[in-house]
C-alpha cells in the first residue's frame, strides 16, 4: 500500500521554500489527495501539480498557481480530476479540447459594431451619393450600435432587433424602416463572412412583419419640421442678422425652395444674374433632370452681394475648401432656435410636430404658402420644388412662359419673407 503524504496546513504550505541545493524545480507532497504536489522554482515561484495515471500513462496535471489557487482549492481540483479519470475522461485532453473550442468561438465571434464597420467598408464604395453613405452610417451609429454594438452577431435575436426598432417605429417610421433594412444587410454580410448562421433576425417577411405594424399603416412619410407660415417673416429677419456663408446659403435656400445640396453645391457658372435665372444641371438634382430656378430680385441682390473667391467656382465655399456641409446650415438654424429659447420665446417650431424647424422644412413652408394663401396652381409649386409629377404637366410648366409665371410666384414668396435690405454680411475668406 502506497505511503500517504503528511497533510500539510495552509500555513505550512505558505512557508515552503526551494532548498537551493539544485537549479531544478522541486516538488513537495502536501497530502489530502494522493499525488497532489506543490512545485517550487529556484526563484520560489509556486504552482500545483497532480501526479497520477491516466490509463497506462503517467501524467502531471497543472492545477494553477499558488497563492491564486489556495490549498483547499487545489485539493478540490485534484479530486475533480481524479473523478474524471475514473469516468474515463482524460483531464488534459479535455482541457485542450475546451481551449481549442474557445479559440474557435472567439475567431468566429464578431461584435456588431465591428461588423458594421466591415460591412460598410465593403458596401459604401457602391453608393453614388455621399449623403446616402452618411445616412447609412449615421442611422446605424445613432440607433443600432448603442443597443447591439457590444453583442456578438451570432447572438443577436429577433428580440434584440426589436429593442432597436420599437422605440422609433411609431414616431420615426421611415427612419426605422430603413434602419431595419440596414441592420439586415449587416447581419447578412456577417452570415456570408462566416460569423453567424441561421435566419436573419432583421428580416421583414415572415419575421418582423408578424411583430410590427406595416410602415404604411403606422404613419405617413416623415415630414421635416418646418417654420410656421406666420413665423416665416420673423425667421427670415433673424437669419439676415447673421453673418457667414452658412447664413447666406440658408437665405438663398429659403428664397428659392431648393434642396440643401443644390444650394451648397451651387456654382457661379450655373447662375445668370442679368436674366435672374439659375440652371441646376441634371447631375446635381435628385431626380436627375435639369432644374431652372427663376430668381426673385431679393435672391439676385443676395447673390450680387456675395464675395467671389479667386479660383473657386462655388457660390458658398467652405472655409477649408470644398462646399459647405449640410451640418453648417442645420447648425445655423439650431443656433437661431437656441437664441429664441434664451430670450424665453418658443422659437421656430413646426406647427404640427412642435419640433424645431430644420433647413429642409423650409420647402414645406413654401409649399404650404402656395397651397393655402395663393391661387398659384399646385403643379407650378411642385415644379418649383423639383418634385416628380406627371410628364404632361411637367412638360407644360417647363416651357419658357411658365418659368416666368414661376418667377412671379418666387417674387411673391420673397415678399412674404420680407425686405432684404437689412440682410447680414459675409466675412470674406482669406
Amino acid at each position: 500500500m502506497p505511503k500517504l503524504a503528511k497533510e500539510l496546513s495552509p500555513l505550512e504550505v505558505r512557508n515552503l521554500r526551494h532548498s537551493g541545493k539544485s537549479k531544478w524545480n522541486e516538488v513537495v507532497a502536501v497530502g489530502g489527495v494522493s499525488g497532489l504536489m506543490l512545485q517550487i522554482t529556484p526563484n520560489d515561484g509556486r504552482s500545483w501539480l497532480l501526479r497520477t495515471k491516466v490509463g497506462e500513462a503517467r501524467r502531471e496535471i497543472g492545477l494553477g498557481g499558488f497563492p491564486d489557487v489556495t490549498l483547499a482549492q487545489a485539493r478540490e481540483r485534484a479530486r475533480e480530476a481524479k473523478d474524471q479519470i475514473r469516468r474515463g475522461i482524460d483531464p488534459v485532453e479535455e482541457r485542450k479540447a475546451l481551449k481549442s473550442a474557445l479559440a474557435a468561438s472567439q475567431s468566429r465571434g464578431l461584435l456588431f459594431k465591428v461588423a458594421v464597420e466591415r460591412c460598410l467598408a465593403a458596401k459604401l464604395d457602391g453608393f453614388k451619393n455621399a449623403k446616402h453613405r452618411d445616412q447609412w452610417r449615421n442611422t446605424l451609429d445613432q440607433y443600432a450600435v448603442p443597443v447591439l454594438g457590444q453583442m456578438q452577431v451570432e447572438q443577436i435575436t429577433v428580440q434584440d432587433v426589436l429593442r432597436v426598432l420599437q422605440p422609433i417605429w411609431q414616431s420615426k417610421t421611415e427612419t426605422a424602416s430603413r434602419l431595419r433594412g440596414r441592420i439586415e444587410a449587416v447581419l447578412s454580410w456577417a452570415t456570408v463572412a462566416g460569423h453567424r448562421t441561421g435566419d436573419n433576425p432583421a428580416r421583414w417577411a415572415g419575421n418582423l412583419k408578424e411583430l410590427l405594424p406595416a410602415p404604411d399603416k403606422v404613419a405617413d412619410k416623415e415630414n421635416h419640421p418646418a417654420v410656421a407660415l406666420d413665423d416665416a417673416p420673423r425667421w427670415m429677419a433673424e437669419l439676415r442678422k447673421r453673418e457667414g456663408f452658412g447664413a447666406r446659403a440658408l437665405e438663398l435656400l429659403a428664397l428659392t425652395a431648393v434642396r440643401s445640396g443644390e444650394v451648397r453645391g451651387a456654382r457661379w457658372d450655373e447662375i445668370d444674374l442679368e436674366r435672374g435665372l439659375w440652371v441646376i444641371p441634371a447631375e446635381r438634382m435628385k431626380m436627375k433632370r435639369e432644374h431652372k430656378v427663376p430668381l426673385s430680385p431679393a435672391a439676385v441682390d443676395l447673390l450680387k452681394a456675395l464675395p467671389r473667391l479667386e479660383g473657386n467656382p462655388l457660390v458658398f465655399p467652405a472655409a477649408r475648401g470644398g462646399q459647405l456641409s449640410d451640418m453648417t446650415l442645420s447648425a445655423t438654424m439650431r443656433r437661431m432656435q437656441e437664441a429664441e429659447v434664451s430670450a424665453q420665446r418658443l422659437g421656430f417650431l413646426d406647427p404640427r410636430s412642435k419640433r424645431p424647424a430644420v433647413p429642409h422644412g423650409l420647402r414645406s413652408t413654401f409649399r404650404d404658402w402656395a397651397a393655402e394663401r395663393t391661387n398659384y396652381p399646385g403643379e407650378m409649386a411642385e415644379v418649383a420644388l423639383a418634385h416628380k409629377i406627371s410628364n404632361a404637366v411637367e412638360a407644360a410648366y417647363r416651357r419658357g412662359d411658365m418659368v416666368e409665371k414661376r418667377r412671379r410666384m418666387m417674387r411673391d414668396w420673397a415678399d412674404v419673407l420680407g425686405d432684404a435690405k437689412a440682410g447680414g454680411e459675409v466675412v470674406k475668406l482669406a
